[in-house]
């Protein structure tokens, strides 16, 4: 790895100083908790159930990242990785390379639960990790550092990279799956969203469509509003050929043509 992406990574860590948090930020976890739970057993994929028992994750306290990793490692080898916010795309997506998970330590205020515009400990580890316990998934996850990689030697890195964020935007923040005759949810975006995840699959307001690599990566979004476009894949294994498809875009198509400006 670049050694200054190396420093900047290494200097965005944090230890999480899990005997500081106070009984009302553990209370505003339980409240999410709680609240999303109803929801997830009905609208989330079935291997986001099985990640949510496999972390074993205790409804009424925000938990020790380490006993998270305790569960997480041995299936697919991602761990948590404790951060203080945002990290840079690059920096994001190599941690994701290395089966590092950023994961933020802070938890929202009781007051806003409904929305927060960036993620938080609920949104990482409630939203995100579950799925990071399945092994096709979590290989898709590696495989978004390997594209982000590849970002770098393109000759518009700008135009891939927001070409890569799209297509992390519409499947890990806001992906769908077939499952039978319905659509469940596996991205975070929706899964720690009570509103979103409830507006995703019973709304008539939003268009859900199958996945398509060429509008994918020409549809635009924002975060500050419930979706009004969602993509559906069939499987991981989908997924993961999706993601090896968009290395090809990288590797033989002018960057240009990944993404109308």
């Amino acid at each position: 790895m670049d050694t200054v992406v190396q420093r900047r990574v290494v200097q965005c860590r944090v230890v999480q100083c899990w005997e500081a948090y106070t009984p009302a930020e553990h209370a505003t976890w339980n409240s999410l908790y709680l609240r999303m739970l109803p929801l997830w057993r009905q609208y989330a994929t079935p291997p986001f159930l099985r990640g949510l028992d496999a972390l074993q994750l205790n409804p009424d306290r925000i938990p020790r990242l380490a006993d998270v990793n305790r569960c997480l490692r041995p299936l697919t080898g991602f761990r948590a990785q404790p951060v203080a916010g945002y990290l840079a795309a690059p920096d994001f997506f190599e941690c994701l390379r290395r089966r590092e998970f950023p994961t933020t330590v802070s938890i929202r205020d009781a007051s806003t639960l409904d929305y927060l515009p960036e993620p938080d400990i609920f949104h990482d580890v409630a939203g995100h990790v579950p799925m990071h316990t399945d092994p096709v998934f979590a290989d898709v996850l590696a495989r978004f550092g390997e594209c982000a990689r590849r970002v770098g030697q393109t000759g518009d890195k700008d135009v891939a990279m927001q070409a890569l964020s799209r297509f992390f935007w519409f499947t890990i923040e806001f992906g769908l799956m077939r499952s039978g005759d319905s659509l469940k949810a596996y991205g975070s975006g929706l899964l720690s969203s009570h509103g979103e995840l409830e507006h995703a699959l019973e709304s008539d307001a939003v268009r859900l469509l199958p996945f398509d690599m060429d509008q994918v990566i020409a549809q635009p979004f924002e975060i500050d509003h419930y979706q009004p476009v969602l993509f559906y894949v069939d499987s991981f294994e989908h997924l993961f050929g999706l993601a090896e498809r968009f290395e090809c875009f990288l590797r033989n198509c002018p960057a240009p043509k990944l993404i109308s400006r």
